[in-house]
């Protein structure tokens, strides 16, 4: 339209899509595709699948099609790290995309030098990029090439597979519907089922066994259900698999040895709540584990175990804030991964604003056990161990345990290490020094000591590791992973990791703006984001003088 021109009122506003783009959409989604809000990301990610980025054409037929605004589905696909947009006339990116890990186990395992490796021998269609954790954190430094999760790989074999074009998943080996079932499983799905295990019946062996959220904050979880069931009308469960805490993969670890004791779990919840249905959001970093779970849920539908379509699997895109509840499920809803400003709360306006639980793998993964009436006492925890020991991985022991015993569990410290200090929950939980090593990991007994337990997942550092460049690795992981919403979050890890980068620490100003950031953020991380430094302020002077 020229200028100083008023537009036809029979002309549409905004970009509109070509026929030669909604008929590529069409035949990518095939016939009858699901188009309601909640799916948008998935159809997001068909086309990030196919072309290897989302080209603008694309985008703008697939709003056309899904009657949204382009801006809602612009918004959408520029907050996902997972999604490469495309405009009309740029440069798409390669076909082929390694992703390294810098978070700090990976950074402590040699990340950089793997990246310049990469950097240096890919070819012209190999795009080699800086990641966020992916879930490798034990078999650092972890790297993934197209759909495949590769660790502790050498450069040279990086290069070649990705240079085999865009590579599917490696499905590890896992307890399959038979062996389940054989040691009982399904049992106690159908008790509740069949009401001969009721719900308060439930709820007080949940109580017995010390069932708590195992994702980070340790809420009871039978409390969490009596605050659903108190709802009235249309429930849902939502299983919580986005687990991105660097130093943090026991989700994953669960989910590829048993993921029918989180399926049951999730039928028993769903069972005894009358819940609607039930989804799974899972992170798009774990591609073979949405394999297995495909597989195995649609096993579940064939033999008339749970409804078609009762289980829903859904994949996050790159995005450590969809780990929070509320993001989650706005992420579900097809939305940005924004947390929600609270109350109300998800138990009682949740997915699609209706009474949701929402749990994590792990405390999930408890339920079969729990209803059959196995456990004894109070249930262990799975913690994630890794750093300078010898055998990462994950370690079942009771709560409380301390980090020099799992530590021991690990085979000890790596050869020539010796301890100096260790983040007791992740990336979150603050870092604490050798001295406090006989220190129980349990909710609520490491707050005097300015650190939580949060996700159990313990980072190991030793003599040879730099505290305050491991700060400064901690904060920019935060100061990336902020959704933005918030300006205590947003610019107060912009200005800390500003900040960090001087020798010299400033420790009023770094106090101050920590307080701010913990008084004054929406959610958990910025609310956790300033832990590493403080802690370090506080148990580490020395290191900073």
């Amino acid at each position: 339209m020229g200028k100083g021109k008023k537009r036809p009122r029979h002309l549409p506003r905004g970009r509109q899509p070509d026929a030669a783009a909604m008929g590529e959409l069409a035949a990518l989604l095939g016939d009858n595709p699901p188009l309601e809000r909640t799916h948008l990301i998935e159809h997001l990610h068909l086309i990030q699948d196919a072309h290897g980025h989302v080209p603008a054409r694309l985008l703008v037929a697939l709003a056309q099609i899904m009657k949204l605004s382009l801006a809602d589905v612009f918004e959408t696909v520029r907050f996902y790290e997972h999604f490469d947009y495309v405009d009309d006339g740029e440069k798409p990116p390669e076909p082929v995309t390694i992703r390294v890990c810098t978070s700090l186990p990976c950074a402590m395992a040699g990340a950089e030098e793997l990246l310049t490796e990469l950097r240096a021998q890919a070819g012209g269609h190999v795009r080699v990029i800086e990641a966020s954790c992916m879930g490798g954190c034990d078999k650092a430094p972890f790297a993934m090439a197209g759909r495949r999760r590769l660790g502790r790989a050498s450069a040279d074999e990086l290069a070649q597979c990705a240079a085999q074009g865009r590579l599917n998943a490696v499905i590890p080996a896992c307890e399959d519907f038979g062996q389940y079932m054989e040691r009982g499983g399904y049992a106690a799905f159908g008790q509740v089922r069949k009401g001969q295990i009721g719900l308060e019946d439930l709820l007080a062996r949940m109580e017995a066994a010390g069932l708590r959220g195992m994702g980070g904050a340790g809420f009871p979880a039978h409390v969490k259900w009596r605050a659903v069931a108190a709802q009235e009308g249309t429930k849902y469960i939502v299983i919580n698999a986005d687990e991105g805490e660097p130093g943090t993969f026991k989700d994953r670890h669960i989910l590829e040895r048993t993921p029918h004791r989180v399926l049951e779990g999730a039928l028993i919840a769903a069972a005894a709540l009358k819940a609607q249905g039930i989804y799974i959001y899972l992170r798009d970093e774990y591609p073979h584990i949405l394999s297995i779970l495909s597989r195995e849920t649609g096993l579940l539908e064939d033999l008339h175990i749970v409804a078609k379509n009762y289980i829903h699997l859904r994949r996050g895109a790159g995005a450590y804030i969809c780990g929070e509840e509320s993001a989650l499920i706005e992420s579900l809803e097809g939305k940005r991964g924004w947390p929600r400003q609270r109350p109300p709360f998800v138990s009682t306006r949740g997915l699609f604003g209706r009474p949701t639980l929402v749990h994590n793998v792990e405390t999930i993964s408890w339920l079969p056990a729990i209803a059959r009436g196995e456990v004894k006492g109070t249930l262990p925890c799975a913690f994630s161990v890794c750093g300078r020991v010898a055998r990462p991985g994950v370690y079942q022991a009771p709560p409380g345990t301390t980090a020099r015993q799992l530590i021991a569990m690990a085979g000890g410290m790596a050869d020539g290490e010796e301890l100096l200090a260790f983040l007791p929950g992740g990336a979150s939980g603050g870092i604490l020094p050798a001295a406090l090593a006989d220190e129980p990991l349990d909710f609520g007994s490491l707050e005097k000591h300015g650190a939580f337990v949060g996700s159990h997942a313990l980072i190991v550092l030793s003599r040879r590791d730099d505290l305050k460049e491991a700060a400064r690795n901690l904060i920019a992981f935060f100061a990336a992973e902020s959704c933005g919403q918030c300006t205590p979050c947003r610019e107060g890890c912009k200005q800390a990791e500003a900040l960090l980068q001087g020798e010299s620490w400033d420790r009023r100003l770094l106090e101050d703006l920590g307080a701010v950031m913990r008084d004054g953020s929406i959610c958990g991380l910025g609310q956790a984001a300033p832990n590493g430094f403080l802690s370090l302020l506080r148990h580490f002077p020395k290191v900073l003088s």
